[in-house]
């Protein structure tokens, strides 16, 4: 697997929030990882565990400073360009306007930027398909940030997660979790814990290949997200309402037969496939820590994990279940859509021939990148330290 996502052992929020400080920078270069959900979807807006991993796709930004208070951003893969004065940044003027939100969010950390910047995006990373190109655009954009205000502050990759999902999911009220900004930061496979506080544990496998297959299919990312959670969150609010003692971290199988008067179908299906989700993840942490990995397990428990998502949170779509399918013939080890679903990708774990398990992907009508764990935030002189 490849390196620059730290050292072993748990990390927790205390002991990462750090601050360098440096010379304000006038010419920086900055990138940031897509990430795959391994195991978790769904999982982590409801405080649950999940293990993510930042891929081999990027988003860059190189820029240098202005003589005035313009913010000017060229975006030439969607041939698109944005710009806007510093002192005007307060005011969104669309859904979603991650440039800004950024920098507001760090206007009241205490950051103050004397001059605007000259700036280029360009991205690897498939659009709007589940592989977090907005939380790594938000990453890559906080990190330059605060580089290029007036302070020249480096962060941890705890506290770029922080300020990134603040300005992308707190910012704008989405329903959305803390997953992608923490796997887009610190890179590499991660296990993270939400509950009782946030955790980080990095995986040192040997992992090999992946090939992620973007379907091509839209998403409405907000839709899904708000959807599943909002149901999942109906289910526990009744259930705990009644017995003081419910959580989805200690819920068993066997218990949640106890509960299925109190539940309609639907609902008790959704409740068991979290439960089960859950129970997936914390089995596949498990695997990663042993000696040597069990590719093929590691390789089932993906594919357990789709058919949750395929037919009881019903996220998956008959194209993506198809690439899957095509991708398992050609020697794939186990593989599931990825991200909040409706569309979008899919991945397989390919430890064998990813090549020809992307052609199998293409021939079912989709678009295929053969991807490896890389290294979390950086700029050009390595990855951003903890």
């Amino acid at each position: 697997m490849d390196g620059g996502h730290g050292s072993g052992g748990k990390v927790t929020e205390p002991e990462v929030r750090m601050v360098t400080t440096a010379k304000p920078v006038k010419r920086l270069h900055v990138s940031a990882p897509g990430r795959v959900c391994l195991f978790g979807e769904h999982q982590d807006y409801l405080g649950l565990p999940v293990i993510p991993c930042a891929i081999s796709l990027r988003i860059s930004i190189e820029g240098s400073r202005r003589s005035d208070s313009f913010v000017n951003l060229n975006l030439p893969d969607i041939k698109s360009h944005e710009g806007f004065s510093i002192e005007e940044s307060h005011s969104y003027v669309r859904e979603r306007d991650y440039y800004r939100s950024a920098m507001n969010v760090l206007k009241r950390k205490g950051f103050t930027f004397s001059t605007g910047f000259d700036c280029e995006v360009r991205s690897t990373i498939p659009i709007n398909a589940g592989t977090s190109s907005s939380s790594a655009l938000i990453v890559a954009w906080v990190n330059f940030l605060t580089q290029m205000s007036d302070r020249g502050s480096r962060l941890s990759p705890a506290e770029i997660a922080r300020y990134a999902h603040e300005a992308e999911v707190l910012e704008f009220k989405e329903p959305g979790g803390m997953m992608d900004h923490y796997s887009t930061a610190f890179g590499g496979i991660l296990a993270l814990d939400f509950h009782p506080e946030v955790r980080v544990e990095p995986i040192e496998a040997d992992v090999k290949s992946f090939v992620l297959g973007d379907s091509g299919e839209p998403k409405d990312t907000k839709y899904v997200l708000a959807y599943v959670k909002n149901q999942v969150i109906e289910i526990v609010q009744r259930l705990s309402a009644k017995h003081a003692n419910f959580s989805l971290h200690t819920a068993t199988l066997e218990t949640l037969h106890e509960l299925r008067n109190e539940l309609n179908e639907e609902q008790f299906a959704l409740l068991v496939g979290t439960i089960r989700n859950r129970d997936i993840t914390v089995e596949a942490r498990k695997i990663f820590r042993q000696l040597p990995l069990d590719h093929r397990r590691i390789g089932a428990l993906l594919t357990e994990h789709q058919a949750i998502l395929r037919d009881v949170l019903k996220i998956s779509t008959p194209k993506i279940d198809r690439m899957i399918e095509f991708a398992l013939k050609e020697g794939a080890y186990g593989g599931k859509i990825n991200g909040s679903g409706g569309g979008g990708c899919m991945f397989v774990y390919a430890p064998e021939e990813p090549e020809r398990v992307a052609g199998a992907l293409r021939r079912a009508g989709g678009t295929a990148y053969v991807v490896h764990p890389d290294e979390g935030v950086r700029n050009d002189d390595g990855v951003v330290k903890k």
